[in-house]
């Protein structure tokens, strides 16, 4: 009987929905959710999405929705913290591109959101991906130019316009981080 390596696992979609408990997939590898985000975490996410939700009011077609699964294909299945989707049609799940995805770094998903999660979302064509640093109290934006993510900058304390959104929106971000200044 032969030894079973990681690298010969490999889950799909159907997998994926029968697991207890808080999971994402990445190419087949399954990945487990840290324990419920800390009070700063769940407050950033509630914050953003008052923001971004409050300029939604007159928009029919978008929404932003926080820790929703986005199937991306059989094998990959990522629960962005926030998301603003537009158009989507499904109910159990994300099946196109969000427009906007936010991160909320903490130090168990840093690497996964800053690498993996990044390639997968600039190869999708997530239009803006924003990573937030709790304890820097800075959010990093970008935005997807052609192919590539282009970085926006670093933002604390100004606004940023999604100017390449279905429907117009933006965050101030010293409004999202003044809580905790």
């Amino acid at each position: 009987m032969g030894v079973l390596r990681l690298e010969d696992v490999h889950y799909t979609y159907t997998d994926y929905k029968l697991w207890e408990g808080d999971w994402e997939l990445m190419d087949g590898i399954a990945i487990a959710m840290s324990p419920a985000p800390m009070r700063k975490h769940q407050s950033l996410a509630s914050q953003i999405i008052k923001e971004i939700g409050n300029q939604l009011d007159d928009c029919e077609l978008c929404e932003v929705l926080g820790e929703v699964d986005y199937k991306v294909n059989e094998d990959t299945v990522l629960r962005p913290d926030i998301a603003l989707t537009c158009a989507e049609t499904n109910e159990m799940h994300l099946t196109k591109a969000p427009e906007i995805v936010v991160e909320i770094i903490s130090p168990s998903t840093a690497h996964r959101d800053e690498n993996y999660k990044f390639d997968i979302y600039e190869r999708e064509k997530v239009k803006y991906y924003i990573i937030i640093y709790p304890e820097e109290l800075i959010a990093k934006v970008f935005k997807l130019d052609e192919k590539k993510y282009d970085k926006q900058g670093d933002f604390s304390l100004e606004t940023y316009h999604f100017e390449e959104t279905t429907c117009s929106v933006s965050l101030d971000f010293q409004k999202v981080f003044k809580r905790f200044r």
